[in-house]
Parts: structure tokens; sequence; C-alpha cells
């Protein structure tokens, strides 16, 4: 587990306890290692982390190794090794002897959105073509994107068994070989035995990374974590300190993903539930509906079958109100900074700047009195527009600062961080070109925002609202002298930022892309008109939709279509669908969107049996042939073609029935189901 507490503040631009710079990582050229080993008929043995207990540490993790450990590739381990299986419906890891929770509930949050996925885990690496025995994952570090190079020789016991990270499916290996990667970049696996959920998170997306504590959270958490489930956000948590299995099922001082919410009807009233799970791959919570609790015989025989599986892979659902109980943290990392701030109008843009503190010159440590050398630190201009121009009376905008220090070590734990902060001064007329700024300024203006307490922490950040104008950002150690180097990164709707004196007069912001911009606004204005949608409703919705991909083809849904896919959405038999259900929609309608027009390669608006399968690979469902034409026959034309609107009602039908398999079979070969059940899936669907 061991789990580092983090300082608590309102948003984490995400901790980073890595490597001192990408510098300090071999400089390996992945194509041209893997041409040569290929050549050469042999496979790669990286000497910059071979397979020895040099790599794995010379602290505690040793004790933990089993006795006779030895160094395996994947095809030594399994017959049919697979790098990563996009079929696979749940590609559950579970964490070995070394104690980092924290970071496999980060990569278990990754696995739920393979768009970000596959930014650090290139998906097309195998065992089979072209194989040498190398692979290459990527990371944000410190700014920029940093390819690390591994060879595939994992740490095994005497049974061949992976001592570190192995997945639920013994023939994948992606998990195991990104750990090594993650290893390799912090210095060893041993350095991976300390750590927070928001420093994975942040190392796999470069995102911004909102710390809450669910015990004083908001009274609106449930719509924040509505937005940021149906958003491309990665969420963990953790409980309070700790490190023994509590007797409610929780793990003390360990992290966790979660990964689902859900409103459930009961007949008392409605239940908020979220869904987690523990990294180990085993271990639930016992409490109120937990897998063996008696609160699910209140809903229906629908939403029962579909949300509950009696299975110790360590996947739980809990109350809203138990989960802040028992939580201490929860980490919900977005790739734009607007989720709490619902500010409309311009896209976020992020500027970054790098700078130092060097001892005589530019370390002038925090501000004390009057005359000390706080002036003499790195000063950067920030100059604010609201994004809402033309109004008589301009807005606040929300501005996002991140402090980051640079690691000072090899070993992203050997070396203490420095304590650090930022101050902000408004500035109401030019100073010049100056390099930094007189002590003059300083003795007479006092500043906006300044640090609560000095903290010794890879970040500190603060999000702010500011009248639109210019400012001044001075950041610091806590002492004059201390030397590091660090990353300022600031997040708004309009800004020019740029460090005072440098040779480039300014930086500008490079705008984020959300892929999801407009959605939150289009949702919240629908369902101010519509708190339940029914089919009418929703065949109206859908047949306004743009759908992007489709191109000049955009499918047309009858009241027919919608009442079946209506019926397949409604688990409580209210003969309508909630703001939650529709958003679970909107996501599945983006996938199969997306699938669809890859696989309509002729634009003709339908797909044939071959494109079908294909299509429903992509979507990770993989059926027989004999099944796919039956499913052809049903839903498609005299011509066993399939239009887009009978594609969705296909694949929310084979979803669901996956799902309730899975969730009542016993042995992975049957089910049983009583009567009322068996009716209301088979009809009711």
């Amino acid at each position: 587990m061991s789990l580092r507490l983090p300082f608590q503040g309102r948003w984490k631009l995400g901790r980073k306890n890595s490597l001192g710079g990408s510098s300090q990582l071999p400089k390996q050229d992945y194509e041209a290692l893997r041409e040569r080993c290929l050549m050469e008929g042999r496979l790669f043995e990286d000497d910059s982390f071979p397979a020895s207990l040099s790599s794995v540490g010379s602290g505690p993790l040793l004790r933990k190794l089993p006795p006779g450990l030895q160094w395996r590739r994947p095809p030594e381990l399994h017959s049919n090794p697979q790098f990563y299986s996009a079929n696979a419906k749940r590609l559950d890891l579970c964490q070995g002897v070394v104690g980092d929770c924290w970071f496999l509930a980060a990569l278990q949050a990754l696995t739920l959105h393979q768009d970000i996925l596959s930014r650090v885990v290139p998906l097309n690496q195998n065992f089979t073509e072209k194989y040498a025995g190398i692979f290459q994952f990527w990371f944000w570090h410190f700014g920029k994107w940093v390819p690390v190079v591994i060879d595939d020789r994992l740490p095994v016991n005497a049974a061949g068994q992976l001592v570190f990270v192995s997945s639920t499916d013994k023939h994948l290996f992606w998990g195991a070989l990104l750990e090594k990667a993650y290893a390799k970049l912090s210095g060893s696996y041993e350095d991976l035995q300390h750590g927070q959920v928001s420093e994975a998170l942040v190392d796999f997306t470069g995102g911004v990374t909102m710390t809450i504590k669910p015990a004083e959270a908001p009274g609106n958490l449930w719509d924040i974590l509505t937005r940021a489930t149906y958003s491309r956000t990665l969420i963990g948590c953790q409980t309070h300190s700790g490190e023994r299995v509590l007797e409610n099922g929780l793990v003390g001082g360990h992290a966790y993903t979660l990964t689902g919410i859900r409103k459930v009807t009961c007949k008392h009233g409605p239940e908020y539930l979220v869904k987690l799970r523990n990294p180990w791959g085993k271990v639930e919570w016992k409490g109120d509906w937990s897998d063996s609790s008696s609160m699910w015989e209140l809903l229906s025989p629908k939403e029962k079958i579909l949300l509950l599986r009696k299975s110790d892979d360590g996947e739980f659902w809990m109350t809203l109100r138990d989960f802040k109980a028992h939580f201490m943290l929860l980490v919900i990392c977005k790739l734009i900074p607007g989720l709490l701030n619902q500010e409309v109008g311009r896209r976020w843009a992020c500027t970054m700047q790098e700078g130092k503190w060097e001892k005589g010159s530019t370390a002038g440590g925090r501000m004390k009195s009057p005359r000390d050398t706080f002036w003499k630190n790195p000063q950067f201009l920030l100059c604010v527009w609201s994004p809402q121009e033309g109004r008589s009376f301009p807005m606040p905008c929300s501005v996002l600062v991140s402090l980051l220090q640079k690691p000072r070590h090899r070993h992203r734990n050997r070396k203490p961080h420095l304590a650090i902060g930022f101050y902000l001064f408004r500035l109401s007329k030019y100073y010049g070109d100056q390099r930094r700024l007189p002590p003059e300024f300083f003795w007479k203006n006092a500043p906006l925002s300044w640090p609560e307490a000095f903290l010794t922490e890879k970040e500190v950040s603060r999000e702010l609202q500011l009248e639109p104008g210019t400012y001044l950002i001075v950041p610091c150690t806590s002492e004059a002298g201390r030397e590091s180097e660090f990353l300022l990164r600031v997040f708004s709707r309009k800004h020019i930022f740029h460090e005072i004196g440098c040779s480039v007069s300014a930086v500008f912001s490079k705008e984020i892309v959300d892929q999801n911009e407009g959605q939150d606004e289009f949702f919240t204005k629908l369902f101010e008109k519509y708190p339940e949608i029914n089919a009418v409703q929703l065949q109206k919705i859908l047949n306004h939709m743009t759908w992007s991909s489709l191109g000049s083809t955009q499918p047309l849904f009858s009241l027919d279509a919608c009442q079946g896919i209506l019926a397949l959405l409604d688990l409580n038999a209210s003969g309508t669908v909630s703001i939650q259900e529709f958003r679970d929609l909107w996501k599945q309608l983006m996938l199969y969107q997306e699938v669809f027009h890859k696989h309509n390669s002729n634009q003709s608006g339908y797909l044939n049996r071959t494109q079908l399968r294909a299509a429903m690979r992509d979507a990770g469902i993989v059926l027989s042939d004999d099944v796919c034409l039956l499913m052809l026959i049903r839903y498609g034309g005299p011509n066993l073609q399939i239009d887009f609107v009978s594609f969705v009602h296909l694949m929310l039908r084979v979803e669901n029935m996956e799902d309730a398999f899975q969730n009542l079979t016993q042995d992975g070969k049957g089910i049983y189901l009583q009567k009322p059940e068996w009716l209301m899936m088979t009809l009711y669907s």
C-alpha cells in the first residue's frame, strides 16, 4: 500500500515524482533498437534497466521477494501471450508484492478510457509480428511526453508466476510491462513503494487533478461525480491511514479506483451508489450494497441482475454516504480544468514556463521583511482577459496556477522536495522590461494571494478568480539560497504569460481541445426541460443530433427503435430514462458512431457480415459467425446488411445480455433465473 498523504487543496495539478528530467533517461531509439535486434536475430536486453536486483531496488522490497526469483519473457510464461486485447471487456489488473496500490488504482482508471490508454500504451505492440523483446511506453514527464523503452524480461517466482503486477487474464502482459517502464522512469521497483494516486494520474495524462476530502465535500458532490464519470476523467480514492484489512472489508491506507456511479430506485426512495475496485483484485466491502447485502432485494429484478456481480474480484458497490464516511481522499483527474467551475465561453488554454532557483542570483526565498531578498526570485507576467468580451461588467476570470518542482535525484524517493509556494500581485502600471521588478515594488504592494504554508510537495496549485488585468506571479522556496528547477503552468480561458526579462517577449497559450465541449450545457438544458425522458422525447433528441462521423448519411431513429433502446436502458421499469442513464447512452453512442464509420468503408450507410463482426470486435464484443448471421437476419434488411440505427439497438442489447450473464454465472458456463426475472430480461429489453 504505502500511500504518502498529500496536502489538501481545492485543485491539484498532478504531482509527478519521477526522474529529474528526461535527460537522465538513456536516449534509446525504439525503432532503431528493434530493427537491429531483428537483423541480428536476438532479443533486446536493456542494460540501463537490467534483469537483476539492481532494478528491483536496495530497500525493504528485497525482503518481500520469493526465493528463487527469475526473470522470464512472456513467451516463456504462456503458450499464447498477448500484449493487449481489445476484446477483453474487463482489463482487471492485480497488485503484486510492490506497495504501489496508488499506481495500480490510477492504471485501472486508465483502462476505462481507451483513447487515453493508447497515448500511454501503444496498443499495436505484440509478441508475434516483428517481435524482438522490446517495448515502448509514454509518460507525461515535467511538461513533456517522453518515451520509455524496456525489454520484456519480468520477475517471476519458481512456479513462473509474476511477482509484481499481473492480469486476471493470465495471457495479457501489458500491465506488467507498463509497471516495469514506470519503475524504470522512477529509478527502480522500490521507488514505486510510496506515492499518491494523483501522481500516477498526471503521469498518464498531463491533466488537472482535483482533490476532495469526502467528509468535507460540497453538497453537490453527486453532481460533480456525475459530470466527471461521463467526461474524460480518471478517478481514484484513498481510505484513512492504516495498513490492515478492516472488519468492514476495506483496507486501511489503501488506494481504490472509482469505476462507476448509479442512482437506483428503491422501495423507500432513491439511493446513490458508487462502484469501487481494490487493486488487489480481491478483498471487498462487506456493508450495505456489498455483493452479499440484502439491500439488492429492494431493486427491480432487472436492475439487480444488471448491476450486481457476486464475485470476489475486488469490485463492489457502496452508498455515497458510506463512501464519505470511510474514504479520506477523492482524486479526480480531468484533461481540462473546468469541472467545478461551470464558466462558459472560450476553450481552456494552458501555458507552461520552466525556470530555476539559483543560489546567489534567483533563489530569493519567501517574503519575510521589507529588506529581504524575495525580489530576486524569478518573476512572471500574467495578462488575463474575460472570455465574455463586450460585457458592461466583465465577470471574474477562472485561473488555475500550478507550480511543480523538478525532482533532484535519479530515484524519485531518494531526495526530499523543497518547501515551495508562489505569490500573486496585481500590477497597476508598467514597470518596463526589466529582469525583475525592483525591491521597492514589494515594499509598497501587498500580494493578492500567498502561500498559507510552504509545502514539501512535488506540486502546489491554486484556483483563482481574477478580474481582467495584469498580474505578477513569483514562485519561491521557503528559504533563500535553495536550488532547484521548476515548471509553472497557467490555465485560463484567455491569457498571455511570460517571464519578465526573458528573451521571448511572450509565450502564447496552447488551446486545450475537449471532445465533450458543450455537452454539459446541453445535458443541463435538456433535463431542466425533461427530468425524465420517454421514448417520444428520446426520438426527437436523437433525430436532432448531428452525427459528425457518419457524414451525409444521417440516421433516422423510428419510434419503435427508440422504444427498444429505452427498454434496454430502463432498469427500474419506469418507462423513462434519467439524465445519468442518458449520459451512459451518450458515451456508448459516440463509440458506436466511431466503429460504424470506421468499418463502413464505402460510405453506404450499411455494414455487411464481415464489417459487422469487425465493428463489434472493435467495440469489445466477440460473436461467433453463426450468431452474427442470426443478428443480421434479426436486425438487418433482406440483403443481410445493417444500418446505424439497428447497429445501435443490437450493440446495446448484446452488451446488456453479456453483463447479465457475467453477473449471474457462477462457473462461466451457465446461469439460473427465476421465471419473473427471465420474463423481465427477455421481454422488456
